[in-house]
Order: C-alpha cells, then sequence, then structure tokens
C-alpha cells in the first residue's frame, strides 16, 4: 500500500486506511522527525471519534484515548526509552497486550517488543506539503484509495 497525502486530504485518507487495516490492534509508526507521525496518528484518532485531547506522548511515553469506535486507544512515543528494560518499566508491554489499539511512534527504541503481526506503518516527507504513507501490509490488487496517489 502507498498513498501520498496533504493536510487538505489526511482525515479521508486517516478513514480510509482505518478500514483496510482495522484488524490490526498495533500499528508502529516510522519516519524521520517532523515527517507527520503525530499528525497522521491525530488525523486517526478523530476518524475514531476520540474526543479527548490527542497530543504527542513524547514526555509521558504513553497517552490514552476513549474511542466510541474502539475503546481504549493507547498512543505511545517510544523516542525518548534508551533500551526495552525501560519501555517495560513504562507499562508498554501491557499496552501491547492488552489487546487494544495501540499507535506507537518511533518504535525502532524497542523493536524487541513489537509482535510479529503489528502493522508498520513508514511516513515519508515529499515537499512541506505532502506526505507518503506505505505499510508492509499486503492489500488487494483490485482495491484503491482515492487519493491524489495511487496504490500498487
Amino acid at each position: 500500500m502507498n498513498v501520498e497525502y496533504t493536510l487538505n486530504n489526511i482525515k479521508t485518507i486517516a478513514a480510509q486506511i482505518w478500514q483496510h487495516y482495522k484488524q490490526y490492534t498495533i500499528w508502529a509508526f516510522h519516519g524521520e522527525m517532523s515527517s507527520g507521525k503525530t499528525t497522521f496518528i491525530h488525523a486517526l484518532c478523530e476518524v475514531l471519534q476520540v474526543k479527548d485531547v490527542i497530543s504527542s506522548p513524547t514526555f509521558p511515553i504513553i497517552n490514552e484515548y476513549n474511542s466510541p469506535v474502539t475503546g481504549i486507544i493507547y498512543h505511545m512515543d517510544w523516542y525518548r526509552l534508551k533500551d526495552e528494560e525501560e519501555a517495560i518499566q513504562a507499562g508498554i508491554e501491557d499496552c501491547l497486550l492488552s489487546s487494544n489499539l495501540c499507535l506507537i511512534e518511533w518504535p525502532d527504541k524497542a523493536p524487541g517488543l513489537l509482535p510479529d503481526d503489528a502493522l508498520n506503518i513508514y511516513i515519508e516527507t515529499i515537499n512541506t506539503n505532502t506526505r507518503r504513507l506505505f505499510t508492509d501490509a499486503t492489500f488487494p490488487k483490485d482495491e484503491r484509495i482515492a487519493t491524489q496517489g495511487t496504490m500498487p
């Protein structure tokens, strides 16, 4: 799956991505600093009707939101973690084993904690306004997301 988007259509793309990948409970967002991971997660949480304040959990490491669509959502930012032991002490493993939706920024900081069936989402900066999102998940060839970009 591969799609380009801007802030003008990010919520539409987030809704379509959710419809195609909602069977996954662990979503790992990969991307450079300022690539838009938090912005995309914010749009996804809006799609999931989260009413809580949605913000980057850089300092608390874990934010918990409530969604009438999915129930509890754990939004995690692993950027400040030193190692997997610190992640476990912070309660990350409990979140991952909870069966609740987990949205993780900077998963490379503790890759051994991610289950094999996590959905890996990659966000790249195309230019100031445009981002490219792609996943490692298989996607039926006959399905396309209607956007400025196309899906393979």
